[in-house]
């Protein structure tokens, strides 16, 4: 019997329902082995890379270019049939199965649904409804965002989607505008003064462990939702990201999907198994039940579900459904490091947002560059 292997990632969001379900007797059976990588891996290692020594590999939508110009994934219309792809489509909440297909093709099966949303420590604080409330909020309480990895540079696309942007189309052929640099940084400089929480690991899961302690920060405004923290004892409470002046909730997709490498034709037990997960059953109980947080739309409007999470799913709804897609061309992952870096140097190395813009921009340009050399060999 073959045996297979996936990478997911190391939370028990991205791994607990994957590895209980292998000894669960719902599941189809199959000889699987998941191994784990930190988020940082998640959010930046090479995809071809991975899927040279992996069958099954968690990711996220924006390695989904970089995957194809490799020849990394297979095409899950080639492995499942077109009714079943366009239910599965239709079951998951917001843009998260849009976010895994393209060239007219699906690479991904929604697994998992997150965006940027907001969380408070406590119902002593009321969760603001605009990026101005928020600010005045700041004055009053310990506030803080993630700073490490994409995250401050996701929060400023959020930001600058909340006022209207539209990044990626901005007038000049670049990615931002300077107007929209200029709130944006303006708004990040309230929440991350001093250049404090820069350090490698400051990504969203430490954020929610350091809030979820005692004297913790009381609130931060955009950071990925984690239903888990939202289900111990002493719950963190989320809600919609603030708003902008155009009225929308800006916030970046994240979440994960589950793909098939190039690397092996998977078998009928395989296919069985990850099919399982796309179920409404499944999703609601299992996949709950077991640290996920599900993608399905029957999970998030569930009132059990939602009322066992405080509210989670139904307090971020709005967020959820009108979540961006990020750029997901071939060299998507490497301008969004690269953009992520200039946003830190000009928070904590104190350089200009016009700096700033030309940075962003360069790197946004020089990267669909690339991207279409590369796809011209």
């Amino acid at each position: 019997m073959t045996t297979w292997t996936g990478l997911t990632w190391d939370h028990p969001r991205g791994y607990q329902a994957l590895r209980a379900a292998l000894d669960s007797d719902d599941a189809p059976g199959c000889d699987l082995v998941w191994e784990i990588q930190s988020l940082e891996g998640f959010e930046a290692a090479p995809i071809g890379r991975t899927a040279e020594q992996y069958d099954l590999v968690v990711l996220d939508h924006p390695h989904i270019g970089e995957a194809l110009a490799h020849g990394a994934l297979r095409p899950l219309d080639d492995l499942y049939d077109a009714e079943e792809l366009r239910r599965w489509s239709s079951d998951a909440v917001g843009p998260t199965a849009a976010s895994y297909v393209m060239n007219g093709r699906t690479w991904a099966l929604p697994l998992d649904a997150a965006t940027q949303v907001s969380v408070r420590k406590d119902k002593g604080i009321e969760l603001p409804d605009t990026w101005i409330d928020a600010v005045a909020l700041s004055a009053d309480v310990e506030c803080t965002l993630p700073t490490s990895g994409p995250h401050l540079f996701l929060t400023l696309c959020g930001i600058a989607l909340s006022e209207g942007a539209d990044p990626g189309h901005a007038a000049a052929g670049g990615f931002l505008g300077a107007e929209d640099v200029d709130n944006a940084v303006e708004i990040l400089r309230h929440f991350v003064p001093d250049g404090r929480g820069t350090t490698e690991t400051h990504n969203p899961i430490t954020v929610l462990e350091q809030m979820a302690q005692d004297g913790g920060p009381q609130y931060c405004p955009h950071i990925y939702g984690y239903v888990n923290y939202s289900k111990t004892v002493r719950p963190l409470l989320f809600g919609d990201a603030p708003a902008g002046r155009a009225g929308r909730r800006g916030s970046v997709l994240g979440g994960t999907g589950i793909a098939f490498s190039s690397r092996r034709t998977p078998s009928a037990e395989l296919l069985d198994h990850v099919r399982w997960f796309m179920n409404s059953v499944t999703q609601q109980g299992f996949v709950f039940d077991n640290a996920g947080q599900p993608a399905h739309i029957d999970a998030w409007d569930s009132e059990p579900v939602d009322a066992s999470s405080h509210g989670f799913f139904r307090n971020t709804r709005a967020t959820m459904n009108d979540a961006w897609i990020r750029p997901r061309h071939d060299n998507a992952i490497a301008f969004q490091h690269d953009a992520a870096d200039a946003v830190r140097a000009c928070l904590f190395g104190h350089r200009d947002t016009e700096r700033l813009t030309r940075d962003i921009n360069a790197h946004f340009t020089a990267s669909k560059s690339v991207s279409k050399m590369e796809l011209s060999r």
